[in-house]
């Protein structure tokens, strides 16, 4: 896996499937894609196929990071860089201070994540309260007032937007290509017709 050949955005319903296989692969407790599969940010091919993802729960400033899938084990350091450089810009737009999650993987200690103290678990929302094995969590910011209704509406259509403006550019790409192979086929029929053409007018041109 490198850079130039895997793309990183948030999650659409079409890869619903595929983010099934994926929690089914590792094992994960079921999640109600249906509904929340917009928390999802997926790693994948150009071809379509999703190498990782992982879930984003917000609630208030506070972000739990969940349902870590991984396609290939050899390749999972990698993919989780990815899917963290694009949970760390989702993090930014929604002015999260703090994120929890419980992964046995070494990467996430590796960019800052920490066991979750007592007085730091005291924080907890809530919303992520299941099990409490292996809490970990990462201070992004000091920990403010919650964001507004109207902050986390920006947020939202910024994201949007912004998946607006890469799907248009990667429709471009696509449209760019076709057009060159267009192109390129035009340019060999022609090619063709004009050597059947000339092959035709010599012989025609030929002494009998």
């Amino acid at each position: 896996m490198t850079d130039a050949n895997v793309q990183v955005r948030r999650a659409t319903i079409e890869d619903i499937p595929q983010i099934v296989s994926l929690c089914q692969q590792e094992n994960l407790p079921n999640v109600d894609l249906e509904k929340r599969f917009k928390e999802f940010q997926v790693v994948h091919t150009p071809t379509g196929e999703i190498l990782g993802a992982i879930g984003l729960q917000i609630s208030g400033n506070q972000g739990r990071l969940h349902s870590e899938a991984v396609l290939h084990p050899e390749q999972g350091d990698a993919v989780r860089q990815k899917l963290w450089d694009r949970i760390a810009l989702v993090a930014q737009n929604f002015g999260l201070a703090r994120i929890w999650i419980q992964s046995d993987a070494p990467f996430w200690h590796t960019i800052g994540f920490g066991p979750a103290s007592g007085e730091v678990m005291s924080r907890l929302p809530a919303e992520f309260a299941g099990t409490n094995r292996n809490w970990s969590t990462l201070q992004l910011k000091e920990e403010g007032p919650t964001v507004s209704s109207i902050d986390k509406e920006f947020a939202l259509f910024r994201e949007a937007e912004r998946e607006r403006t890469e799907k248009i550019f990667r429709q471009a790409r696509v449209l760019k290509l076709l057009a060159g192979l267009v192109a390129v086929a035009v340019f060999a029929l022609v090619a063709l017709w004009a050597f059947l053409f000339f092959k035709n007018y010599r012989g025609r041109q030929q002494p009998r």
